[in-house]
């Protein structure tokens, strides 16, 4: 399909997604290999939460992301591979090399007992050898479940458990900065109590010295040289799986969501190209890492299938100083720079002086992700780093919707700071009151929900059906609940106002609250906790805990820093609370009910209006609160 050229093409394009999906996303899926076509387009039925695209269409995700590129695209770029330290060289990878590298890498699973349909989880740096195995998987049926390599043992447990995974890539260790983390100590520790891996295959990053347990670890190097760089891809249905990722829940366990390779393939591309412009050879960089969505659709799939240049960084904004993307974006002429508005306020806090030092006018694009963009952020980002020129695509989506849902058009679109401004083309947005009411108008607020299926959206939570269809397809029965709130303005246009369940969005990445209660609550001084999100001037949000002590803590600090140690190592360092305050007592309802509204509001320092508080079982806490805020 035609790319988007103007305000009236979107406007056109539009139109006809609404008034004939069918054929609307049949005319974008002609522009893809299929070994077979499919017998239907679209079956859905939302009430039972049951969505098919292009049902019974055969196909290979990967033949599209690089087969298809060799006969033109060989010896182009596909990956750029920067890595953390900057006087380490970078690599570039050819759509010829990534394809031997992935069918060798393939048959390396295929030798060591991965058929189609196992899982297999790969918990790894951002290295090459990461695309690769993603990739890999993709090509012979077997399904990845890629594990944020910043997460922690147990976090590993519940999710390859979970997943029942046969097999773990890892590697010896990862840089991250000026720190080395050993990743393979922490996947020892994980398969303690992970009965389902057989094998566990490792990569050389750090040369670190690492336990290898005869019969179940093999080196990568060694293994990859056996096999041959030949493999033929594995034909797989539209609506087989291609990738389990997990997200956190508001009930602690976190979800299985599942990716199917035919509707995925077909949005993320078709997204890409819309709302960057993408044009040939410009060079793409998403500085997000493969273990979140948007590192699987904006760093692999989404660009590969439309034969971009990606880059790929190992690498933290910060180290070896606060210049380090500008440097990176100098260095490789980057064109397209999407990143979260974590990084841009963080980036934001450093002299300028890290910014001008290095030429940008590379720079076409400049994109968002993970949260709603602050205004003061935007303006700093538009200003210092597109110079005034470069639209800002403030893209919205979800681990859920496997792709861009609400995002403005580079060059097209009207900017508004702060707004998402509107739907692409195939995305039926509503916002709906809390009685379940669709609010038609524009100028209104409320929350958000989409009324009809688009191809990438998740099928299922692994394993848990009914909890998919509780969690998105029960709030407003017939759409699909996003869990966020947003306003539309007089024009039409979106703003994302946040979650409204118990999400919390830390640095981009969604974080339950439950999940860090339970995990806060394994301290042994702790009776029982609380956590709320409250704004962050760099993270977006910040966890606040309220905890209660069985007795009251002698030594506050320590207790604190105590309770923060084993989050990480229960979760990960990114769950640590920022803030954590120690109470007698939590304002609940005579039924129990935690009012997390009232601890919400004496997080933001906002006391003035708490609401009726005679209703609780024990309104004197809230005063405790209060006073006790930090």
């Amino acid at each position: 399909m035609e790319i988007i050229h103007s305000f009236a093409s979107y406007i056109d394009q539009y139109k006809r997604s609404i008034e004939n999906p069918e054929e609307f996303w049949t005319e974008v899926a002609n522009d893809f290999h299929w070994r077979k076509n499919w017998d239907s387009v679209l079956e859905w039925d939302f009430h039972k939460a049951e969505v098919q695209w292009f049902k019974d269409g055969k196909l290979n995700i990967t033949e599209n992301c690089l087969d298809r590129h060799l006969p033109t695209c060989a010896n182009q770029t596909a990956i750029i591979w920067e890595p953390n330290d900057p006087s380490e060289a970078s690599i570039h990878i050819t759509y010829q090399e990534l394809y031997v590298n992935v069918c060798r890498v393939a048959n390396m699973l295929k030798a060591n007992g991965i058929q189609k349909g196992d899982r297999v989880c790969i918990y790894m740096p951002m290295i090459p050898e990461v695309a690769y195995a993603m990739l890999a998987c993709a090509r012979i049926g077997a399904v990845h479940s890629v594990v944020f390599a910043g997460f922690s043992a147990g976090s590993l447990i519940d999710r390859i458990n979970d997943a029942g995974c046969k097999l773990v890539l890892t590697s010896d260790g990862a840089y991250r900065g000026d720190k080395v983390i050993g990743l393979k100590s922490i996947i020892d520790e994980a398969l303690e109590k992970c009965p389902t891996v057989e094998r566990v295959i490792v990569a050389k990053r750090t040369m670190s010295r690492v336990a290898m347990k005869p019969g179940r670890d093999v080196w990568w190097n060694d293994e990859v040289k056996k096999v041959t760089d030949s493999c033929a891809a594995e034909e797989m249905d539209a609506e087989d799986l291609l990738f389990i990722l997990y997200t956190s829940g508001s009930t602690g366990k976190p979800k299985g969501m599942v990716h199917t390779c035919g509707g995925y393939m077909v949005f993320t591309n078709y997204t890409f190209r819309t709302a960057f412009q993408y044009q040939e050879r410009q060079v793409y960089w998403c500085t997000a890492d493969v273990g979140w969505i948007t590192g699987h659709s904006y760093i692999l799939y989404g660009p590969l299938s439309a034969g971009a240049i990606t880059l790929m960084f190992e690498g933290i904004p910060s180290w070896p100083d606060m210049g380090r993307f500008w440097h990176v974006i100098e260095k490789h002429r980057v064109n397209i720079f999407y990143t979260a508005p974590t990084a841009i306020r963080s980036l934001e806090k450093a002299p300028l002086s890290f910014v001008k030092q290095y030429d940008l006018h590379s720079l076409k694009v400049l994109g968002t992700v993970g949260e709603p963009i602050n205004e003061e952020a935007w303006h700093w980002y538009h200003e210092n780093i597109g110079h005034g020129k470069c639209p800002v695509i403030d893209t919205w989506w979800q681990t859920e919707t496997g792709g861009f849902m609400i995002s403005p058009i580079a060059n097209i679109t009207k900017l508004k700071p702060a707004y998402a401004t509107l739907p692409l083309p195939g995305i039926q947005p509503a916002v709906m009151d809390e009685n379940g009411n669709e609010l038609l108008a524009n100028g209104v607020e409320g929350r958000l929900a989409i009324r009809f299926p688009w191809p990438s959206m998740a099928r299922t939570i692994y394993g848990d059906h009914q909890r998919f269809k509780d969690t998105y397809f029960s709030t407003f029965p017939g759409k699909y609940f996003t869990g966020d709130g947003c306003k539309r303005d007089d024009e039409g246009y979106y703003r994302i106002t946040g979650r409204v369940d118990d999400i919390i969005i830390v640095s981009g990445h969604n974080m339950g609250t439950a999940e860090i209660e339970s995990a806060i609550d394994e301290h042994s001084a702790v009776c029982e906790t609380a956590v709320v999100g409250y704004p962050h001037d760099i993270k977006g949000q910040g966890i606040y805990a309220y905890v209660i002590c069985y007795d009251r803590p002698h030594e506050e600090d320590k207790l604190r820093n105590e309770i923060r140690e084993l989050v990480a190592k229960i979760i990960g360092p990114i769950a640590k609370p920022d803030k954590i305050q120690f109470v007698s007592g939590l304002p609940k309802t005579r039924s129990g009910k935690i009012m997390r509204r009232i601890l919400r509001k004496v997080a933001e320092g906002d006391t003035s209006n708490l609401g009726d508080v005679t209703t609780l079982l024990d309104p004197s806490v809230v005063d405790e609160i209060k006073a006790g805020a930090i």
